[in-house]
């Protein structure tokens, strides 16, 4: 098995890791928001699902994303960088829009999701963690 490239390390070497150095930070916290997410969704969901069903399935969506991004950065390699870019990239979507309808419309979200007001429930860590999920995988492109 091939040692994963420093950043930044000459043209034409391929990608870097993404799951080495700080990213095994990214994937760690993508891991831990995994299992956070996905236990409390599956209370939720099994023992409250008629109180709010749409904010339960939006967090259990969030762990599935979470618990991919966190796989698919940990492989690395070109199919793996694309659904980690993917997921970032559909995480961000979700909790900007999530963020912002359970503002406007706080009366749609009658429990929180993870990604209500963008996060605040998690310290704004779902708001960051896709941001910071791009810039790692832009770091880590070929050059």
């Amino acid at each position: 098995m091939a040692e994963p490239r420093p950043v930044g390390s000459g043209p034409g070497a391929g990608p870097a890791a993404t799951g080495t150095g700080p990213g095994r930070l990214l994937v760690a916290v993508y891991g831990l928001f995994a299992l956070s997410a996905g236990a409390r969704a599956g209370w939720q969901l099994a023992t409250r699902f008629e109180e709010a069903p749409v904010a339960y399935l939006l967090s259990a969506l969030a762990a599935v994303i979470y618990l991919v991004a966190a796989i698919a950065l940990a492989r690395g390699g070109p199919s793996a960088r694309r659904v980690a870019l993917l997921c970032c990239r559909v995480e961000l979507a979700g909790v900007l829009v999530v963020g912002g309808l359970s503002l406007v419309l706080p009366d749609a979200f009658p429990r929180a999701t993870v990604w209500s007001g963008f996060g605040i429930g998690y310290g704004f860590v779902p708001l960051v963690l896709p941001v910071l999920g791009l810039w790692w995988l832009s770091r880590t492109q070929d050059r």
